[in-house]
Parts: C-alpha cells; structure tokens; sequence
C-alpha cells in the first residue's frame, strides 16, 4: 500500500511540474500601431511618420520587434513605457534598440515586474519613439493582445 501511495506523490509531482514547463513556455502575443500624436499642440506641426510592432510575453520577459517610417527627423530612441491601463501615459520601463533614421527597425527584450505584466494584460504599456525633433516623443502605440 506505501508502494501505491508513492506513486500517485509521484505521479502528482511530475504532473505539477509538466504543468508548470508549460506554463513557463506559454508565449502571449501583443501588437501596436504607432502614429503620430502630439505631446501639446506646439509638437503638431513636426510630427509624421506611422509604425508597427509586435510583442511576445514569455514569463515575464517581453520581447519586441517592429518598423517605423516617415519620420520628419531621425529617431533618437525608443522606449516601453507604462501607463498602468491603455491610453495612459506613464513612466519609463525600458529602453529598447532603434535604427537611427527617418525609417528603421526597433527590437529588444526588457524583463517585466508582476504589476507591469498585470498592466500588460490590460493594454496599460506602450512603445514611445523619441526623434530629433520634437524630442518629446513622436510615435506613440499601446501594446494590445
């Protein structure tokens, strides 16, 4: 009967533990739009241009890659921000790779917190390309399931 018992704690363990190799390769996909939208209405006049990316969770790594064209100047950086929920805009999470230029690439990888991952789910981050001018930020897109 110990014999049994054994078993089935084996059993159950193994089965917790493929369970939990899935859920920790489950990916979840994400994309943005990025257009234009001015910071005050000062900016209006320097901005054009449109992008998108795309975005897979991996436990809480998210990795991100996309295009950008039609920039009036060149980009400078780009950004993962949080907003908390979408449409919010909010502070730095991390920075992410940028082709320099009136049109490029952006990819990266930037490890996420619970609440961050949270805010995800819910469309709260988003990817902010800076440029040259205006420097306040050019290309705007929430990150949506």
């Amino acid at each position: 009967m110990r014999v049994n018992q054994r078993w089935k704690e084996v059993a159950v363990a193994a089965a917790g533990l493929i369970g939990l190799a899935f859920a920790l390769t489950a990916q979840e996909s994400y994309k943005a739009r990025l257009t234009a939208l001015p910071a005050t209405a000062k900016t209006l006049p320097d901005l054009a241009g449109i992008g998108s990316a795309t975005a897979t969770l991996s436990g809480t790594k998210l990795t991100v890659n996309g295009t950008f064209e039609g920039l009036k100047t060149n980009a400078t950086m780009v950004e993962l921000r949080d907003g908390g929920m979408a449409g919010v805009r909010g502070p730095a999470v991390g920075t992410l790779m940028i082709t320099k230029a009136m049109k490029g690439t952006i990819t990266g990888s930037v490890d996420l917190n619970s609440t961050q991952v949270e805010h995800l789910k819910k469309g709260g981050l988003y990817i902010q390309i800076y440029s040259e001018k205006p420097t306040d930020g050019t290309l705007w897109g929430w990150l949506i399931r």
